[in-house]
């Protein structure tokens, strides 16, 4: 399905010049095309662009004392379903790929070391891979309730499981701490969903499975295809929209709409 999508902010900078780095360009990937995209900032100011460690597309500038306005535009291909597969089996460690061996050690907001029992305790006679994942996920949604709006800083896998309410980066942060605990490889997406409810920037998570990367979102109650991930990571720390180094930058409005086209 060919998708539009746009994520307008407006922003007040304190009283000096304010560098940032955002990830607002979605690229061309494995499960989308993207035909075009754009940002434009007001007032205007030049950035650069590069690729992090992880390979996301990132935008660096300078902003300057005043209100500046970030408005994100982009035109991708994406499928209207997500691969679903209960027959993928768990990668055995020794033949993971090198690159998804990060996300199997705990992370500022993923503490898997802390969350073995559990995990070993829900997937409980459940066959190893893919349903393991399936299995973690239901857990999250029959215990975790998805509350938009209800936290506006990340907090950890811990504390939402303690609290039993997130937000979705809350609810990707769990499952992942579920799967790494039991060694499976999982990184946390953000990007946009079609159709979500109330429309907002999105995130879930991936988990490696049968040699590939599979889509869990455990604030759907079934699969849903229709994404544009826009950056990938540890966990929300390595996928923030916009990071400002220096005094705190206000964020005065924040408006998100994805669309089908044509």
């Amino acid at each position: 399905m060919l998708l539009r999508t746009r994520t307008y902010l407006a922003l007040d900078i304190p009283l000096a010049p304010t560098p940032f780095v955002s990830m607002l360009r979605p690229q061309t990937g494995a499960q989308q095309l993207v035909y075009s995209s754009d940002l434009v900032l007001y007032p205007a100011s030049p950035y650069v662009e590069f690729n992090d460690s992880v390979g996301n597309l990132c935008q660096r500038f300078v902003a300057q004392p005043g209100k500046l306005t970030i408005t994100a535009t982009a035109e991708v291909d994406t499928p209207p379903g997500i691969d679903v597969d209960p027959s993928a089996p768990f990668t055995e460690i020794q033949f993971l790929p090198n690159d998804t061996l990060a996300y199997l050690l705990p992370s500022r907001y993923c503490e898997a070391e802390q969350f073995g029992a559990l995990a070993t305790q829900i997937v409980e006679h459940t066959s190893d891979g893919y349903p393991q994942v399936e299995r973690l996920v239901y857990w999250i949604r029959e215990n975790i309730r998805f509350e938009p709006g209800s936290s506006t800083e990340p907090v950890t896998a811990q504390k939402v499981k303690d609290r039993g309410f997130g937000v979705c980066r809350d609810l990707a942060h769990l499952g992942i701490a579920l799967c790494r605990s039991i060694s499976i490889p999982a990184r946390i997406v953000g990007g946009y969903l079609h159709g979500l409810e109330p429309m907002d920037l999105h995130a879930w998570f991936e988990a490696f499975v049968g040699h590939r990367w599979y889509t869990f979102d455990p604030t759907q109650a079934v699969p849903r295809g229709g994404r544009v991930a826009l950056a990938y990571g540890r966990d929300a720390a390595d996928i923030a929209t916009y990071t400002q180094f220096g005094p705190s930058v206000s964020l005065e409005y924040l408006e998100v709409s994805v669309e089908e086209a044509g």
